[in-house]
């Protein structure tokens, strides 16, 4: 049985060098074309030292192969411009931008510079298995979730799932994220001097993750804070719902949602050093750890959220949707299990 056949569009960045990463150990997958501007025709082991000894080299993003499977790792922008010849060369195409993620026009004017394309956000399918599983099969067109917005999302899910939180529920929502989700071009404030040593809130109100929360789950007050580690994104959620419940009916809305998802532990306030969530112990992995505890004193209950940004936050993701688009073994090429002990993630 021949190989699915898949390219990388902006494969020079962070998320394009995931995504060479996971493919090239995929057992489905053959990456046959990995495309830079800036480093063509330079070999992949250029940029991206993890993958030194493949002969594989980055190729003009105008002359794109013919392929089963098109990865876009590109900036905000580049994929609603070229999404034509993206589908043109590919049968599907699974962008990992912000290009396709929300539902309307309108959001896209409020939230970004609006939409050369709006017509196509209604094929598009959001990459997040855990939430779209059953939209996924047979799309062609698919959208991987921001990080921020993805931790989020898999934290308080279960909450709206289970009638738990209403759309009227406040929920406060804090973000710590890694240099890494500034990507490989971060600017001067992604430079180790300036980065080093702080915990500096970037986002404070207004982020765009929000316009996805929104889509799933409910309004948000919403902020971010760079901190100093390389990878990750841990979440911590606020909420206050209307009627109160118990840590029974807690554990009960997160291992309805999750007890069967390959991709999702429960981390909630067990024994040992690691008794929450921390992006340190998903480093490299498509795993996301969440927990959870109640304030018995106001009814208050407090969400945690870790991912790893580049990977179930960005390349992981995508590549576990593709999987399932494809009908593949949805574990495909994503078992890595982790590292310990570990440096700053």
């Amino acid at each position: 049985m021949s190989a699915t056949t898949a390219a990388v569009v902006g494969a020079s960045g962070f998320t394009g060098g995931e995504l060479l990463r996971l493919l090239s150990g995929h057992p489905e997958f053959e990456v046959v074309q990995a495309t830079s501007r800036q480093y063509a025709p330079k070999t992949i082991g250029h940029v991206h030292p993890n993958l030194r000894g493949t002969d594989l080299r980055f190729s003009e993003p105008d002359e794109l192969q013919s392929v089963d499977v098109l990865f876009a790792a590109t900036p905000h922008g580049v994929s609603m411009e070229h999404i034509d010849a993206f589908r043109e060369a590919a049968g599907t195409v699974v962008d990992l931008s912000a290009d396709f993620r929300l539902e309307s026009e309108d959001q896209y004017e409020e939230h970004y510079d609006g939409h050369t394309r709006p017509e196509l956000l209604s094929e598009s399918v959001y990459a997040l298995p855990e939430l779209t599983r059953e939209q996924l099969p047979g799309a062609e067109l698919i959208a991987a979730g921001g990080c921020n917005a993805t931790a989020t999302i898999l934290g308080l899910l279960p909450l709206v799932e289970a009638g738990v939180l209403t759309g009227t529920d406040q929920m406060v929502v804090d973000v710590k994220v890694g240099s890494s989700e500034g990507g490989a071009g971060g600017g001067a404030a992604a430079s180790h001097a300036e980065r080093s040593g702080v915990v500096r809130p970037y986002a404070p109100t207004g982020h765009r993750h929000e316009a996805e929360i929104e889509q799933f789950i409910g309004s948000v007050s919403f902020t971010v804070h760079a901190v100093e580690m390389v990878r990750g994104a841990s979440a911590t959620c606020h909420v206050f719902p209307d009627e109160p419940v118990t840590k029974g009916d807690l554990w009960g809305a997160y291992r309805e949602q999750y007890e069967n998802e390959p991709f999702v532990e429960l981390v909630a306030g067990g024994g040992g050093v690691y008794r929450y969530p921390e992006p340190k112990a998903v480093a490299g992995t498509n795993n996301a750890e969440i927990g959870f505890e109640l304030d018995p004193s106001n009814g208050r209950i407090v969400v945690f959220s870790a991912i790893d940004n580049m990977m179930k936050g960005s390349a992981g993701q995508a590549v576990h949707a593709a999987n399932v688009a494809l009908g593949f073994e949805e574990t495909a090429g994503l078992d890595f299990q982790g590292l310990h002990p570990v440096g700053a993630p």
